[in-house]
C-alpha cells in the first residue's frame, strides 16, 4: 500500500482539498445560517461537516483502492440557503438532515429507490438543481451594489482566477475576501481570533422530526445529493476506468451522514470536481495508485476541520451579505451547467421550465417547499407530452 504513495498523488489530493474547502464553505455557511444556527452551532456543524468527508476520503479509498473522492453536499447547502427557515428553528432542520441521511442509507440497501431517483429526467433534475441555485446566484449583485469598496476586489480576484483556470477561481476570491477582512475590521474585537481558538465549543442539535421538513427539507435535500453530486461522482470515476460499487458506497456515506447530522452537518457525498482532478493523470501515471490522492484529501480536510471557530469567527466580522456573496460566486458555474442541461431537449422544454420557475419562486404549498413540487410539477408535465 506505502509503495503507492507518489509525489504526484500527494500533491494533488492536497490541490483538491483546498480547491474542494475554499469552493464551498461560505455555501455551507449560508445553509446552516438560515435554517437558524447560531454561531457555536454554525460551527459545530462545519466542524462534523468537515471531518464526515475527511474521514470518508480515507476511509473509501482505502477499501476500495480507488480515488473515491468525498464532499459535501454543495448543491445541498445551496438548497437550505435559498430555503425559508422552519418553524422548529436548527432543531428541525437537524430532524431533516437526519431523514435525508436515513433516504440515502436506504437507497444503499434498496437498488430500486436508486434507480427510481435515476429515472428522474436529467432535464427535470436539471430544472431542480437551477432553480434551487438562483437566488443565492443573486447575491453577488446584490452585495456589490451594497458594499461595492469590499466586493470589487473579491471579484476582481475571481475573474482573474476564472481567466486563468476555472478551479482557481474561488480560492482566489476566498484569499482576497480574507485580505479584504483584515484590511476593513478590527480581528482583534473576535475572542476566537485574539485568543488563537481552534476546536468549537461543540453544541449537539436536539433534532425535531415533523413530516413538513421530511417533504420540504428532506426529500428535495436528497434528490439534489443524489442527482446534483453522487450520480455525476460515480460517473467520473467510470470515465476514468475504475470500477465503482455505488450502492456500498452509497451506503457508507449515508451512515457517516446520519453520524454527523445531529450536529446540524449536511451530508456527505461522492464528488464530482475534485474526482475529476484526483482520477486523472496528474494524481500520477499509474492509475492503481491514485487512491493515495484521495487519501491525502481526506487527511487535509481533517486538518482544516480543527479551523471551524476560527473560520465561523472570522466570517462573523463580515456583513452576512458578503458571505452569502461569496457562496454565490462559487455556484454560477453550476448555475451555467444546470440552466444548459435542463434545456437540451428541444422537445421538452416546458416541464424543466416549470420546475426550475417553481423551486425558484420560493413557494409553499401545504407547508411542503416548491423544490417538492417542483419536481412534482415538471415530472407530470414532462409523462404528459413523452405520450
Amino acid at each position: 500500500m506505502i509503495r503507492h504513495l507518489s509525489l504526484p498523488a500527494v500533491s494533488m489530493g492536497l490541490l483538491a482539498a483546498f480547491v474542494g474547502y475554499a469552493a464551498s464553505f461560505a455555501i455551507v455557511l449560508a445553509g446552516m445560517t438560515a435554517m437558524g444556527a447560531t454561531s457555536d452551532q454554525a460551527a459545530t456543524g462545519l466542524f462534523f461537516a468537515t471531518i464526515g468527508m475527511g474521514i470518508c476520503s480515507i476511509w473509501l479509498p482505502i477499501k476500495t483502492r480507488i480515488p473515491a473522492a468525498v464532499a459535501w453536499s454543495t448543491p445541498g447547502a445551496a438548497f437550505l440557503a435559498a430555503t425559508a427557515a422552519l418553524p422548529g428553528g436548527f432543531g428541525e432542520a437537524a430532524g431533516a438532515l437526519i431523514f435525508c441521511s436515513c433516504l440515502i442509507i436506504l437507497t444503499g440497501f434498496v437498488p430500486a429507490l436508486g434507480r427510481l431517483v435515476a429515472a428522474i429526467p436529467k432535464p427535470i433534475a436539471n430544472g431542480l438543481l437551477a432553480g434551487v441555485l438562483l437566488k443565492l446566484c443573486f447575491a453577488p449583485a446584490i452585495a456589490f451594489a451594497e458594499f461595492p469598496m469590499l466586493m470589487l476586489p473579491v471579484f476582481g480576484a475571481w475573474l482573474i482566477g476564472l481567466c486563468w483556470n476555472r478551479l482557481a477561481a474561488m480560492p482566489f476570491a476566498v484569499i482576497t475576501f480574507v485580505f479584504v477582512l483584515a484590511l476593513a475590521v478590527d480581528t482583534s474585537a473576535t475572542p476566537a481570533l485574539s485568543d488563537g481558538q481552534w476546536l468549537p465549543d461543540f453544541v449537539p442539535v436536539a433534532p425535531v422530526f415533523t413530516v413538513q421538513s421530511f417533504f420540504s427539507i428532506a426529500v428535495p435535500l436528497y434528490l439534489v445529493t443524489m442527482a446534483g453530486q453522487n450520480i455525476p461522482g460515480f460517473a467520473v470515476l467510470e470515465l476514468n476506468g475504475y470500477s465503482v460499487r455505488r450502492q456500498a458506497l452509497i451506503r457508507d456515506t449515508g451512515v457517516v451522514s446520519m453520524v454527523i447530522a445531529p450536529f446540524g452537518a449536511i451530508p456527505v457525498n461522492m464528488s464530482a470536481i475534485t474526482a475529476a482532478m484526483m482520477a486523472g493523470e496528474d494524481a500520477g501515471r499509474d492509475p492503481d495508485a491514485r487512491y493515495w490522492a484521495a487519501v491525502t484529501s481526506g487527511v487535509a480536510y481533517v486538518g482544516m476541520a480543527c479551523a471551524a471557530t476560527l473560520i465561523i469567527s472570522l466570517a462573523s466580522l463580515a456583513p452576512a451579505a458578503l458571505i452569502t456573496a461569496v457562496a454565490g460566486l462559487a455556484l454560477i458555474p453550476a448555475l451555467v451547467g444546470s440552466v444548459s442541461s435542463a434545456f437540451s431537449d428541444p422537445d421538452q422544454k416546458e416541464a424543466p421550465a416549470l420546475t426550475f420557475l417553481v423551486a425558484a419562486s420560493g413557494m409553499t404549498l401545504f407547508g411542503v417547499s416548491g423544490a417538492f413540487w417542483g419536481v412534482v410539477a415538471g415530472s407530470v408535465v414532462w409523462m404528459m407530452k413523452a405520450e
